[in-house]
């Protein structure tokens, strides 16, 4: 993610949380845990090279080294988000990662990334720090592939669903964001040892942008870089907030915009209603049942729509909710095809977010 050094942060994969929802969310989390909300972010005594996501570091640099690029190690730190300055060839990791306790309040808060989506962030920003180290952004060659670098930068940004021009890599079609993230989604791809982007990426307008990658990278293979340092961006020492209230934040609460919604009607078609309920009967809570299948869910929805993923992981909550309270069963025999139906409910639901013309479903106010 490119992230201008003048402005305030957004975390891409951070919590979207108003305060009660947070203090729900904490409850989740170890006592361990929990016993850290009061402290200062700068006083947990964090570092990276002590940290769990330490061998991720140089699991990537291995892979820069297995790539060729023998003068490429970009320096990475704790800070509050993923994250590269704009034009300074560095990499910022999540503080929550040093620190398993941490981790668990992120993971109650908003799932924490797994070790493939760990090394996909890194990738990514790596590809970057590789533009920033070597200043690719500069020259003719890389505007004419990804176009203008200074282009205004948009968090709503439009794309083209499938579009083979872009590689596939961070959910959403993140390439398509703007120039620089499509340079380092083609890196990041072009980086994995297991995307065989050769053969997956054939016949695709995008192999003219990881051919170009592949030999800039030749090019520079044992050339050390124009811009070797780097200035840091905020650092987990300079984080003054406590760790509550770095999760209470002042991000919007994504509860607004599904308040209302009308989801029992659908919700008692897919699922039984315990009046309904036959004593010899094999049932399980239907909310048990989505609570299952809520990481891979709110994953592959957002992967797929496109719609950002606090957004949809905050409809799978309320419709968690709203199945808990309607006391809704599973047909323990087919609670496959159900959760099959429940996800492509899920999903049409999340969609008319994208779309943007037409509202979700709301009660009427009598």
């Amino acid at each position: 993610m490119r992230i201008w050094r003048q402005i305030t942060h957004s975390r891409q994969r951070g919590p979207v949380v108003a305060p009660t929802k947070a203090v729900a969310a904490f409850e989740k989390a170890p006592p361990e845990a929990r016993q850290l909300l009061t402290v200062p972010i700068r006083e947990l005594g964090l570092r990276l090279d002590e940290s769990p996501v330490a061998e991720y570091v140089r699991r990537l640099y291995a892979e820069l080294e297995t790539a060729g690029l023998r003068h490429f190690r970009p320096r990475c730190y704790l800070s509050d988000e993923w994250g590269c300055p704009s034009e300074e060839p560095v990499i910022g990791i999540p503080f929550y990662l040093g620190d398993s306790r941490v981790a668990h309040i992120e993971d109650a808060v908003n799932d924490i990334e797994n070790e493939r989506e760990i090394m996909m962030y890194l990738r990514h920003e790596a590809g970057h720090a590789f533009n920033y180290a070597y200043e690719l952004y500069r020259t003719d060659e890389w505007h004419e592939l990804f176009g203008s670098f200074r282009r205004p930068y948009r968090d709503d940004y439009p794309f083209v669903p499938f579009s083979r021009d872009y590689v596939r890599h961070i959910a959403g079609w993140y390439a398509q964001k703007h120039p620089d993230e499509d340079f380092a989604e083609t890196f990041a791809v072009w980086l994995d040892p297991e995307s065989h982007w050769r053969q997956r990426y054939a016949n695709w307008g995008a192999m003219r942008k990881l051919l170009y990658i592949d030999r800039v990278a030749t090019e520079v293979s044992d050339t050390p870089p124009t811009h070797a340092g780097g200035q840091t961006d905020i650092t987990v020492d300079e984080m003054e907030q406590t760790v509550e209230e770095f999760y209470r934040g002042v991000h919007p609460d994504e509860s607004a915009m599904i308040g209302g919604l009308a989801l029992d009607t659908d919700l008692s078609d897919i699922f039984l209603d315990p009046s309904r309920r036959r004593v010899d009967g094999d049932y399980r809570a239907a909310e048990d049942l989505l609570a299952e299948h809520r990481r891979d869910i709110v994953d592959k929805v957002n992967e797929w729509t496109g719609v950002r993923r606090t957004l949809v992981r905050a409809l799978v909550a309320a419709v968690e909710q709203r199945l808990r309270e309607l006391g809704l069963l599973a047909v323990r025999e087919r609670s496959r095809s159900q959760m099959i139906e429940l996800t492509v409910y899920i999903t049409a639901l999340s969609m008319t977010f994208l779309i943007g013309k037409r509202p979700l479903r709301h009660r009427k106010v009598k």
